[in-house]
């Protein structure tokens, strides 16, 4: 570039380069995805615990949501991504919350973009690796806390290839983002796996087939080594103190039920187009090695072959596969697809395209009206305005998926049978219990009312809402497409609750 060209050109030149149009490509395929504010039932309770957290200026201890664990020891492990939300929440509602996914989700894929150029050296193809691969992150691209540790698991990464290209500078922001992250996520253990992996590989050169390693220099050893000990460092700092830190360990291997129940805990499902892509990649990226004998370093191979590992026992450690196998494809892609050439760029058309990008994603952007009527069709927003006008008596079993709406939008009027915190429902066996009436298994009447529940807010199509609706004992009050709610017919007992009385409700049966 010339030297005489002025400094506010040269920056115009880098905003609307080429591979910066390609990087708004990936933003706009994210937005087209995510715009529609399709969150994860957990979602719900995670806002509900941020707005109690900026309310009370307090951090929980116990349960303090459920009927069934009350009082029971329960941290809010990831509060500050939890705060993030609620305040996201405080200053522009769901529109916020709708803005605030898309933000994040591009974030991940921007820094997953910069991440394979870095490492491969080629953004069309680091574009082409990282597009392919966001079919593979979007089911985790969701308003949960796990998004921020998606997010620093690919800035550690990046700091550390810059650390390998000798430049040192992000390195020291490390110990901040670790900071960040075990107030965050769990998944800071990741994290410090990786700055543990990349020293371990440089202490060392080896050579070994297609795998090599370059040793530190005395600098480096002493640098990552420092960097390290202060990423361990700051991990107590927390308002649970040292208890945050080593709460993801207390229940690694531990919530059995919840491994095999709960979707994101299966293993690999082989049979979707997802997983079949997943399997394609890998046997693809295997074929290609086979043939062209690329030479990889030990850690990206490690850390590679324990994400494709950790994948195929748990679906929701794709996040840590991606980002792992993302600059080994985006590297041996760039093979064939030739580099940017920065001399036959066309700046005007890439700011041409990027500005319809981002018009179009502020002309599409959802409206509140239509938020709601997405969160209408997943979750029970009717029903939760009917109990709103009508007494409902107490205690409630409500549908697992459910729990967490309820708590938020009930603003605490109504206690929860269960939620998505399996860290406290299994070990009181509340889990184990929710399980066997909801599986209609033998004696799952006798386990309800072991609990003495007069009413259920069940998903309409449940078995056991269907089953209970049949019974002459428990009466239909509300139901939608998506929800049903049940009250038990023992009124003298449901009044003694909270006055309800079941048999005026039924004139008002949302058919």
């Amino acid at each position: 570039m010339n030297a005489s060209t002025p400094q506010p050109m040269q920056l115009l030149k880098r905003v609307f380069s080429f591979p910066a149009m390609l990087g708004g490509i990936l933003v706009a395929g994210v937005f087209w995805a995510k715009h529609g504010f399709n969150v994860d039932t957990d979602f719900w309770w995670h806002l509900r615990v941020g707005e109690d957290i900026l309310a009370t200026h307090h951090w929980p201890t116990t349960d303090p949501y459920s009927f069934t664990a009350p009082g029971q020891p329960w941290l809010a492990a990831e509060w500050l991504g939890d705060v993030l939300f609620a305040g996201v929440e405080r200053l522009g509602g769901l529109r916020a919350l709708d803005v605030l996914l898309v933000a994040m989700s591009a974030a991940i894929i921007l820094a997953l973009y910069g991440f394979c150029a870095l490492r491969s050296g080629n953004s069309k193809a680091s574009f082409v690796a990282a597009a392919v691969l966001t079919v593979l992150s979007l089911p985790v691209f969701n308003l949960r806390p796990q998004m921020l540790g998606f997010l620093f698991i690919v800035l550690t990464l990046i700091a550390l290839e810059r650390f390998r290209q000798g430049r040192t500078r992000a390195l020291w922001w490390l110990p901040v983002l670790f900071l960040i992250w075990v107030n965050s996520h769990g998944s800071w253990m990741i994290g410090l796996l990786i700055v543990l992996v990349y020293w371990l590989c440089g202490l060392k050169e080896i050579r070994l087939g297609a795998a090599e390693t370059r040793a530190w220099t005395t600098v480096e050893r002493e640098r990552i080594s420092l960097i390290f000990m202060l990423c361990i460092a700051v991990l107590p700092i927390t308002p649970y103190g040292t208890r945050l830190a080593v709460f993801p360990f207390q229940f690694i291997n531990s919530l059995p039920i919840n491994m095999a129940s709960i979707n994101e805990w299966q293993p690999m499902p082989f049979n979707l187009v997802g997983a079949k892509l997943f399997l394609v990649l890998i046997f693809g990226w295997f074929l290609a090695q086979l043939v062209y004998k690329a030479k990889w370093r030990f850690e990206e191979l490690a850390l590679f072959f324990f994400g494709t590992a950790m994948a195929c026992l748990h679906v929701r450690f794709l996040l840590v596969f991606v980002p792992f196998f993302a600059p080994l494809l985006a590297t041996m892609l760039a093979r064939w697809i030739p580099g940017y050439e920065r001399e036959k760029d066309q700046h005007w058309i890439n700011a041409v395209l990027m500005s319809a990008t981002l018009a179009g994603m502020i002309y599409y952007f959802p409206p509140q009206s239509e938020i709601e009527k997405t969160i209408a069709t997943m979750y029970p927003s009717g029903a939760v305005e009917f109990m709103r006008e009508h007494a409902v008596p107490s205690p409630m079993l409500n549908s697992y998926g459910f729990g967490g709406y309820l708590e938020w939008s009930s603003g605490g009027r109504h206690k929860v049978f269960i939620d998505g915190r399996g860290e406290l429902y299994e070990p009181t066996g509340v889990f184990a219990d929710y399980m066997h009436i909801s599986l209609l298994k033998p004696g799952a009447l006798s386990v309800l009312s072991g609990y003495r529940v007069q009413a259920c807010l069940l998903d309409s199509d449940q078995p056991l809402a269907v089953f209970l609706a049949a019974l002459p004992e428990w009466e239909t009050v509300y139901r939608d497409e998506v929800s049903v709610l049940l009250v038990h017919r023992n009124t003298d007992r449901a009044a003694a609750t909270e006055g309800a009385r079941p048999t005026q409700m039924a004139q008002v049966v949302v058919q």
